[in-house]
């Protein structure tokens, strides 16, 4: 059976942080530390070894495939910062129209620094990917 690579440890985030080369990237890492700590109200963790995550659910999809999975997150890669929001709604759609400088994937947001961003849209949008997924895995969010 597939095991998932991606799970929360016990791993530093803060010295995840550290390990960041780029002074500003780190910077700006630990700025999202602290956006996505206060509006989620969850300590953060590491998961994998590149993501800190925010808060937790089970999740289960049709074909038989869980796990766990952070309800929100961030990683700062060498070219950009990954944003993991909840995908597939167009609410979503709306409040990346508003961000400011990005790109988006299925289930990624990629900035390069947090000052292309407007900060209060993103905490909209933190919030807003926290409800559907508790909303669609109602019974099995978990902090």
């Amino acid at each position: 059976m597939y095991e998932l690579k991606t799970k929360e440890n016990d791993n530093s985030v803060l010295a995840f942080i550290e390990q960041v080369e780029n002074p500003k990237k780190r910077e700006d890492a630990y700025r999202l530390l602290d956006i996505f700590t206060e509006t989620t109200g969850y300590p953060a963790k590491m998961w994998g070894t590149s993501i800190i995550g925010f808060g937790a659910y089970h999740y289960k999809y049709e074909s038989g495939h869980e796990g766990d999975a952070p309800l929100v997150g961030f990683s700062p890669r060498k070219a950009n910062f990954s944003l993991y929001l909840a995908p597939g709604d167009i609410e979503r759609e709306e409040w990346l129209a508003r961000l400011g400088k990005h790109k988006a994937g299925k289930g990624c947001v990629y900035i390069n620094k947090v000052a292309d961003i407007d900060v209060e849209v993103l905490r909209a949008l933190i919030i807003h990917s926290m409800d559907l997924l508790q909303h669609r895995y109602s019974s099995k969010a978990r902090e």
